[in-house]
């Protein structure tokens, strides 16, 4: 395969790990919005921006839409966010021909889901460098 879909393949795996899903949360690819309406899940978007230290290399973010119930305030997000960086954050990860590295994570305010009320959505974002084999 080539550096963009090896660098995704590498970072949705930590999201097919038992461990992950023993966590509970609806993990979905971008552009896919769940079927059950009011239920946490995030939504992982792999934005490639520029190239690395190599040909087949790229670097780029990990940008992970947080939606959770609003009723619960800020602390439910700021949970998942945590329960991310258990898995993502500094971490490395080896899948296909190459590594991808993660940086260190940040994340912002909850604002209110404009597409389900019942939810607020919380960004959550981590850098990334897929290391490719030259």
């Amino acid at each position: 395969m080539g550096r963009y879909t090896d660098a995704q393949q590498d970072i949705f795996s930590v999201f097919a790990t038992n461990e992950w899903k023993s966590e509970g949360i609806a993990t979905h690819p971008s552009l896919i919005v769940p079927d059950n309406p009011g239920q946490e899940y995030i939504r992982i978007s792999v934005i490639p921006s520029s190239t690395g230290i190599n040909t087949k290399s790229v670097a780029g973010m990990l940008l992970i839409d947080i939606f959770a119930a609003r009723v619960q305030g800020p602390r439910r997000p700021m949970e998942i966010a945590d329960a991310l960086d258990k898995y993502l954050n500094a971490k490395s990860v080896q899948l296909s021909s190459g590594m991808t590295q993660f940086m260190s994570s940040s994340t912002g305010k909850p604002l209110e889901d404009r597409e389900d009320p019942a939810l607020s959505m919380t960004l959550y974002s981590i850098a990334f460098n897929y290391f490719g084999e030259n």
